[in-house]
């Protein structure tokens, strides 16, 4: 299964990584995984493993609060990332090396409107529920 995935991470504590300084606060990155989603997303939660992505090095500060997992045939990163982008700010440069957005890292200051922007990506750009019904009606 291919798609996109959103973490939500929590820092209780201030944490310099590579070249970023990141404050206390809830984040939300995100990813894609064009091979198999699920993987991808298991790999993030393991504790050890290579660190090869700007992610692997900030999970061994921050605690995983959530994992959303949004299947897609289409490669949708750049287009969450955009639209969070709108209403969050993030440490440029990081997790988006290879997309037209300035950071796939986000601060979250206000949680309502992370999953308002949320909703509004699954009713626009994923369409139905596998059982046919619209999503937004669930």
């Amino acid at each position: 299964m291919k798609g996109s995935y959103l973490l939500l991470l929590k820092l209780d504590q201030k944490v310099s990584i590579k070249r970023w300084t990141l404050e206390a606060g809830v984040y939300v990155y995100v990813g894609s995984a064009m091979g198999d989603l699920s993987t991808r997303v298991a790999r993030h939660l393991r504790k050890n493993k290579r660190k090869h992505w700007h992610i692997d090095y900030l999970l061994e500060h921050a605690e995983v609060l959530s994992v959303i997992m949004l299947p897609s045939e289409r490669r949708l990163e750049e287009e969450i990332s955009s639209s969070l982008s709108k209403k969050f700010d993030g440490p440029e440069g990081f997790g988006s090396s290879d997309l037209k957005v300035k950071t796939n890292l986000y601060r979250l200051d206000d949680l309502g409107e992370f999953f308002k922007i949320l909703k509004d990506i699954v009713r626009t750009r994923l369409g139905e529920w596998p059982d046919g019904s619209a999503r937004e009606t669930r």
